[in-house]
């Protein structure tokens, strides 16, 4: 009667556990979610509202999914140990590629979530990522200019695909990537974007 009493105490605290590692890991992406869905029905997404950027030097504000953060320059995408120290202070610019304003593509990328025992630790800007469609605005600031970009496309690849980080091209052009679903490495979701003159 004892052990039976004790593996069932066990059994509640690997539950309990259980339930809070999930949320832990999770509540970042519900909370967001459910402000989203809310502001949707509410229609304020298509309300037109100036977010003052977290860093005018180097930064982004996405106000369709309330992104907001600064903007750690020449990370190695490469480098492990590097953007992972660069993604705990704000979202990564993949080293090699073009800056906001010239020609070429700005490679930027962070997590969309992680396990949870970094869930706190890392910025998971790009949680809601999916959401963008095309024609939505992409704002990045460098050197305390504002750099307005259109949504041009989106679209999923297999993680080994690493093409896109080149930074090449004729064309003023953003691209946003993350991990996809969120909380795996499975795949990477790409949002592309094409400078826009206000």
């Amino acid at each position: 009667m004892k052990i039976s009493s004790i593996l069932i105490f066990i059994g509640f605290l690997c539950i309990i556990l259980g339930i809070a590692i999930f949320v832990k890991t999770y509540f970042p992406v519900i909370s967001l979610e459910l402000n989203y869905q809310v502001n949707a029905a509410q229609g304020q997404l298509a309300i037109k509202r100036e977010i003052k950027p977290q860093d005018s030097q180097f930064g982004i504000v996405i106000p369709k999914i309330d992104a907001n953060a600064k903007i750690i320059p020449n990370v190695d995408p490469y480098n492990a140990r590097q953007y992972q120290v660069a993604l705990t202070k704000g979202i990564a610019h993949a080293l090699g590629t073009a800056f906001p304003g010239n020609e070429g593509d700005v490679f930027l990328f962070s997590h969309s979530s992680v396990n949870f025992y970094e869930a706190q630790k890392y910025n998971s800007i790009f949680y809601l990522l999916n959401k963008m469609e095309k024609g939505d605005e992409i704002d990045l600031y460098y050197n305390n200019g504002k750099f307005k970009y259109l949504v041009t496309d989106k679209k999923t690849v297999a993680a080994e695909q690493v093409k896109y980080l080149s930074g090449n091209g004729s064309k003023k052009t953003v691209t946003l990537m993350t991990c996809w679903p969120p909380g795996t490495t499975w795949e990477r979701l790409l949002v592309t974007g094409e400078l826009v003159k206000d």
